[in-house]
């Protein structure tokens, strides 16, 4: 299961907001742990990178690593 790290979550409608956008990019199961930032997803298609990070700087976060 791939995983992203993100930077800035702070609530669950960050949880939420993050969950979201990964589901409209393609990304099925996301689960969103707010303490460590950890977002595991299933892909039913090969996510790019690029776009899953412009998405979350769209959203106000940062994607570490």
């Amino acid at each position: 299961m791939p995983q992203i790290k993100v930077k800035g979550m702070s609530c669950e409608h960050c949880v939420k907001s993050v969950t979201e956008t990964m589901k409209s990019l393609g990304a099925e199961s996301v689960k969103v742990d707010l303490l460590s930032g950890k977002v595991d997803y299933e892909e039913s298609e090969k996510l790019e990178a690029k776009a899953i990070k412009k998405a979350i700087d769209k959203l106000g976060f940062e994607l570490i690593g």
